[in-house]
């Protein structure tokens, strides 16, 4: 286990190190988006339709971002931004390749069905489904925003285990405004810093956020609904807080992650704004959901991150290989339900979801 970082050392640091400017959420940020994959393009006309799937990786291309797709597995290779100009680019103009995989474990199970895919401007979905497996693909062709999301289905109902891991350069951190903040609640709605909780009122808690080397405006992080990431003890920083506030960042490496998603569930990831706003965690969503698709009323409050991020939060290593041995993460069947866990369900980002009453 690492060094403990103390709360006080972590906030000094995060009131030192001045905050990056970050735009507010615009629909500018898309203009212009548009996909082209599997020989088929998205423009004013819908495509919407099956294509034969190809025997190796195929692009998904964009013009503000490009991943490749393993049509067995839907794994994801290589999801990079263009740095086509916009005013929300957070690239310096520059190709940035931030990850270098999201790789689904299907425990031996393969799509095997042709690919449906639906195109219109700038939003894609990709689907295809296999022997008690499906996946889908959604995404947004923008500079910044609520842009990716992998959804895994399973007909035995058992979750699905992705492992993220980032491209050389790009690192996560510990965002030290949101720690020297942690306690105080924060938006439109709020009446002080000590509550009470609203829509538009959102206590701080602690925030990993990813960034990059050489680009000082680049932002974003994982938007998990209905998952759990598996700890890896040998990472650190372990922070730590004396306010009773859960999701503490601990045992979380630089440069890989590891999470059961529930069937039905998605690993999603935001960008700029959306990644530094206090906001809370995701509805429990199983079914056409996307990040950012329920904001609050009001105006959620955005601390930002900073410039450059000083080194003593930044997670190390960047890999591990513990995490892969725990068992799968069993999600409550009540959540597909009733949107509610029962008393034995896990944590959701340091959140207990409501219990559901039962019938």
């Amino acid at each position: 286990m690492l060094q403990t970082a103390s709360l006080a050392a972590a906030a000094l640091i995060g009131l030192l190190a001045g905050p990056a400017p970050v735009l507010g959420a615009s629909s500018k940020f898309c203009e212009g988006g548009s996909w082209s994959t599997l020989g088929k393009t998205g423009g004013n006309d819908r495509f919407r339709g099956e294509v034969d799937a190809p025997s190796g990786d195929f692009k998904v291309q964009g013009q503000f971002v490009e991943f490749m797709i393993d049509p067995a597995t839907f794994a994801i290779y290589n999801y990079a931004w263009l740095g086509k100009e916009n005013v929300g680019d957070m690239t310096g103009r520059q190709y940035t390749n931030i990850f270098a995989s999201k790789v689904p474990d299907h425990r031996g199970a393969n799509l095997t069905s042709k690919i449906s895919l639906e195109i219109k401007e700038e939003v894609i979905k990709i689907s295809r489904t296999g022997n008690g497996v499906s996946m889908t693909i959604s995404a947004k062709d923008c500079a910044q925003g609520g842009i990716f999301q992998m959804e895994p289905e399973r007909a035995d109902n058992t979750s699905t285990r992705i492992v993220h891991t980032l491209a050389d350069g790009a690192f996560q951190y510990d965002n030290p405004i949101f720690r020297s903040n942690l306690g105080k609640f924060m938006g439109s709605e709020c009446v002080s810093e000590a509550g009470p909780a609203a829509e538009a009122c959102v206590q701080v808690r602690p925030r990993v956020n990813i960034g990059a080397a050489g680009r000082p405006k680049m932002v974003l992080r994982d938007s998990a609904q209905v998952a759990s990431r598996l700890p890896q003890p040998e990472c650190g920083p372990d922070f730590s807080n004396n306010l009773g506030i859960g999701g503490e960042t601990r045992d979380y490496c630089g440069g890989m992650s590891i999470w059961d998603v529930a069937s039905g569930g998605r690993m999603g990831m935001v960008t700029g704004e959306d990644s530094v706003e206090v906001s809370s965690p995701p509805d429990v969503c199983v079914s056409d959901c996307f990040p950012g698709d329920h904001p609050a009323t009001g105006e959620l409050a955005v601390l930002g991150f900073p410039d450059p991020v000083p080194e003593e939060v930044k997670l190390k290593p960047f890999m591990s290989e513990q995490g892969f041995d725990i068992p799968l993460t069993q999600f409550s069947t009540t959540i597909m339900a009733k949107g509610c866990v029962d008393q034995s369900s896990v944590h959701f980002r340091g959140v207990r979801m409501p219990r559901c009453t039962m019938d």
